[in-house]
């Protein structure tokens, strides 16, 4: 069974180490280097705290692949857990905390809802007196998604399988059994491919004329120097009811950063602007201010940039093999780092026809936008 996969980010590479584990041919296919696109201006977030069961079930299948990433890849990718925690301004939002900590436990996920005060005990100069509740999770962290790029890379490469950079797909045609793949240098065969192409991914599925919901959206992140002493165990810290958020970095820095308009417009993924706005990095630290008193009138901006979420409809990835052979992991939204691990095994069952994976991914199939089954993620950050 050769396998080629679209896409040298770490969802595509993570695919590829699941199938080459279980004895795939695998052929990676990037069109520019390595965790190049979306992946390389990733947070590196990794949490279990959200509000649908297959997206907290993708994270708990997930997370112990990087607990013991250092080890088993031989690459550090500096995973730490300080937590995450979500706060809330409105009594709808404390409503739906209350429900989704009950599932994230039912699931296995240990967090757990809060008030204002104690949540002061993990970021102590928290305005407490805007917010009505929290939920807090020790489970949830970061990591660096570059050097996880790299520890996939090189397990793809020992198992066998052959990574090509700058190498674009310009069509995909099927023939029989096969799927035939045009790229500068060759047509290469291929028994199934997966689309796991990010930001570009509705680009390669035209070339196999299949439409998908996804749309490349920019997203920007400001490094800053807070005013007060930000504490560096803080967890990341979200103000789910403005979207702001921020978090601990090296050096006595915090990246701020924060999701404020629903009526972004789509992007051309190959041209878009990857510096950050100024006034926008104002705002979200304003915004961050507003929620703990780290980001003053003396918090300095130092830097920042901008990437691309793949966003569906509502706000769940595509994972399923949507025609005989060509297999969709894409529109993460904001996610796809995260719960690589987990959707290379889900993607290594459909292409080898196995059933290893532990997580039901069912209800991320395409078919639900038809059907109106799709998902409703509170919780995006």
């Amino acid at each position: 069974m050769h396998v080629l996969i679209v896409g040298g980010g770490v969802t595509g590479l993570a695919c590829a180490h699941a199938i080459a584990e279980r004895g795939g041919e695998v052929t990676v296919c990037e069109a520019g280097t390595l965790g190049g696109g979306s992946t390389g201006r990733a947070a590196g977030g990794i949490r279990t705290q959200f509000s649908t069961r297959v997206n907290v079930e993708l994270s708990l299948a997930s997370i112990p692949v990087w607990e013991s990433f250092d080890d088993e890849f031989g690459v550090s990718i500096d995973y730490r857990r300080p937590g995450y925690l979500f706060l809330a301004r409105t009594d709808e939002t404390a409503a739906a905390f209350h429900d989704n900590v009950e599932m994230q436990n039912d699931a296995g996920a240990p967090s757990r809802l809060i008030d204002p005060e104690e949540a002061r005990e993990y970021v102590p100069e928290l305005r407490a007196d805007e917010f009505v509740a929290a939920t807090y999770s020790p489970a949830d962290g970061i990591a660096d998604p570059h050097s996880a790029v790299q520890g996939f890379a090189d397990a793809v490469r020992s198992e066998g399988g052959d990574i090509r950079t700058k190498t674009p797909v310009a069509d995909l045609t099927r023939d029989g059994d096969r799927w035939l793949v045009e790229t500068p240098d060759e047509t290469l065969e291929a028994d199934a491919v997966v689309n796991a192409a990010g930001a570009w991914a509705n680009q390669i599925a035209a070339l196999a004329d299949i439409d998908l919901p996804i749309a490349p959206r920019r997203r920007q992140i400001a490094v800053v120097e807070p005013e007060g002493d930000l504490p560096e165990d803080a967890p990341l810290t979200i103000d789910l009811d403005t979207g702001s958020y921020f978090r601990p970095e090296r050096e006595e820095t915090a990246i701020v950063g924060g999701h404020f308009s629903e009526s972004d417009p789509d992007v051309d993924p190959d041209r878009f602007d990857e510096s950050m706005d100024v006034d926008w990095a104002v705002e979200a630290t304003e915004r961050a201010d507003d929620c703990a008193a780290y980001f003053g009138p003396e918090t300095r901006i130092r830097n920042g940039w901008a990437g691309l979420y793949a966003v569906t409809p509502d706000h769940h990835a595509i994972l399923d093999e949507v025609e005989p052979g060509f297999v969709v992991a894409a529109g993460f939204s904001g996610h796809g780092f995260q719960h690589a691990p987990a959707t290379g095994e889900a993607v290594a069952d459909m292409c080898l026809d196995e059933d290893a994976c532990e997580v039901d991914v069912s209800a991320l199939s395409l078919d639900r936008f038809e059907s109106g089954e799709t998902l409703t993620e509170q919780n995006v950050a």
